[in-house]
């Protein structure tokens, strides 16, 4: 893609303005549980301020109510975990979209949550304009922002001076490129979760690149239900069989895949304490739940994706969460984790079950976007990202 790179541009003594994901998690008390996405943020910011540039960050935090800035939704522990992760001070700016702050040379100040401001989610092109006179430099940083058009995302980089890539970005679309646009043979694709229907559009464009299709969790209960097998109580989406058979149909005109579990772990209800089960796939009682894949199932899978030359990686085969059922994700997890073939994974299911099985140093590439990692992978234009495409 060609776009402009932070990393190529003039920045001393230039006033820059960073659109970062800032939006970590939050416990009861306010304070930060996970800090990832504000590391993931530092390296672009670090480089702006080394370079001799006045940074401003800003980011949403949560659901804010246009016009109406609560406590809850203030980028103030953001702030000061920004500051201490730089070392040095990260200043809060509460009413700043008309400006009237100061920021010089080596400094970086946070901007208060963006969707705060009225016109923020409807890309209002006056806010875009107002916030763009700020600065001299525009850097989008945030890809998990990437799939909606807003004001900091989309308007802004229409009005400012330069338009421009950060580290974080450039990093998410080169690696999304390399996995599903020059990907290494065979390609194949997993894509697992409760729903068939999230995900639709997302499994029909994959049949039509990858070699193997791997679904797992309710996807795959729907899969077995189109190709006639019995799958008992299990979840699964009976309205969007048609849809999963043409998806298999079209597979294997070309010579592609979807493999389908031989063995599955039940049980009756979906609990810490449930009884499981493993039982070849065609004895599921009336009363079960599928809820993980069994060993001999993993096994097939685990040869497919050690053959793999690439691997994209969305969603966790089982109800990971309890042990009776992990058994699937674990081993889909070492697996990909031991292929040679370039791995790229995304979706928070998936980051939690790579942190959980200690993957996350073996596979190459894990993208910090959810939904902007979806809509990728479905081939929709992301339009954070068409912004700065126009503006190169």
């Amino acid at each position: 893609m060609e776009f402009k790179r932070l990393v190529d541009q003039e920045l001393k003594d230039r006033r820059v303005f960073v659109r970062a994901d800032l939006n970590v998690p939050l416990d009861d008390t306010g304070a930060i549980s996970d800090d990832t996405r504000i590391r993931a943020s530092v390296p672009g910011i670090a480089h702006c301020l080394r370079a001799g540039a006045a940074v401003m960050v800003t980011s949403h935090l949560g659901r804010p109510r246009e016009g109406e800035l609560r406590p809850q939704d203030s980028l103030a522990p953001v702030a000061h975990r920004l500051g201490e992760l730089l070392g040095r001070e990260a200043r809060l700016v509460r009413d700043w979209v008309d400006g009237g702050f100061t920021v010089r040379p080596g400094q970086v100040v946070v901007l208060e949550n963006c969707r705060s401001n009225p016109g923020e989610k409807a890309n209002d092109e006056n806010l875009g304009r107002r916030m763009a006179a700020l600065c001299d430099v525009y850097a989008n940083d945030a890809f998990g922002t990437a799939h909606r058009a807003e004001a900091t995302t989309v308007a802004i980089a229409r009005f400012a001076p330069i338009a421009c890539a950060g580290p974080l970005l450039c990093a998410e679309l080169d690696a999304l490129g390399k996995a599903l646009k020059d990907a290494r043979r065979p390609l194949v694709a997993v894509v697992a979760g409760s729903k068939v229907s999230t995900k639709l559009t997302i499994l029909k464009s994959l049949s039509e690149k990858v070699d193997q299709l791997i679904v797992g969790g309710g996807i795959a209960n729907t899969f077995l239900l189109a190709g006639g097998t019995a799958i008992g109580a299990s979840l699964a989406e009976p309205d969007l069989v048609d849809d999963a058979r043409a998806i298999l149909a079209a597979m294997r005109a070309r010579g592609a895949a979807v493999p389908l579990p031989s063995d599955v772990v039940v049980a009756t209800e979906i609990s810490a304490s449930a009884r499981a089960r493993t039982i070849p796939v065609g004895e599921v009682g009336a009363d079960d739940r599928i809820l993980d894949f069994g060993p001999q199932s993993m096994a097939e899978l685990g040869k497919l994706l050690a053959a793999a030359g690439t691997i994209v990686w969305n969603g966790p085969i089982g109800v990971f969460e309890y042990e009776a059922f992990a058994g699937g994700t674990r081993a889909l997890a070492g697996a990909i984790a031991a292929s040679s073939a370039y791995s790229i994974a995304g979706g928070g299911d998936t980051l939690a079950a790579i942190a959980r099985f200690g993957v996350a140093e073996r596979i190459s590439y894990i993208s910090t976007g959810g939904g902007a990692f979806l809509e990728f992978l479905a081939g929709r234009e992301l339009p954070a990202v068409a912004a700065l495409l126009a503006r190169a």
